[in-house]
This record gives structure tokens, sequence and C-alpha cells, in this order.
């Protein structure tokens, strides 16, 4: 929850950062299976804007909606959690 509570935020691991002020993130949620019950994983794949291109592979990110800043993105980097530990 952020900015006045209204926005909804996820949290992921960035898998691309290959463009110019954009990175992609995985976002991993478990669902249970309506028949079955076992616990699915399910991804999603978000891009995400980054201003000052400071995300690398491997980061663990906050994502919150916003509106559309490009054709696919309607998303924006709000924290950076944790660094990667993949020295490139």
């Amino acid at each position: 929850m952020t900015e006045r509570g209204l926005r909804k935020g996820l949290v992921g691991t960035v898998v691309s950062d290959r463009m110019e002020k954009t990175v992609v993130v995985l976002v991993e949620r478990l669902t249970k299976h309506a028949i079955y019950k076992k616990y699915i994983r399910k991804r999603s794949k978000y891009m995400a804007h980054d201003p000052q291109n400071k995300c690398v592979i491997g980061d663990k990110v906050r994502i919150t909606e916003s509106r559309p800043i490009s054709k696919n993105k309607r998303w924006r980097v709000s924290e950076l959690i944790e660094k990667s530990q993949i020295e490139r």
C-alpha cells in the first residue's frame, strides 16, 4: 500500500534490464488448485519504469501501479528491497 493506499503493489525479481529506464519484473504467487487442492506457482511478468537505471538482473524490487508510461509499461519501481549477489 502506497500513495494514499490506493495503488496496488507487488514484489518480484528483475529478470531483464537491457532496455533504457525499463526493467522486466517476474512476480510469483502461490494459488491452490480448485479440484486437486495442490499449490501451484503462478508467474507474471511486468515491465516497470526505472528512471535511474539502478536495478540489475537478480534484484528483488517492489513495484507499484502507475499511469500508462508507454505501450507496455504500467508499473514503476518504488523501492529496491535486496541487491543481487551476482557480479557482472
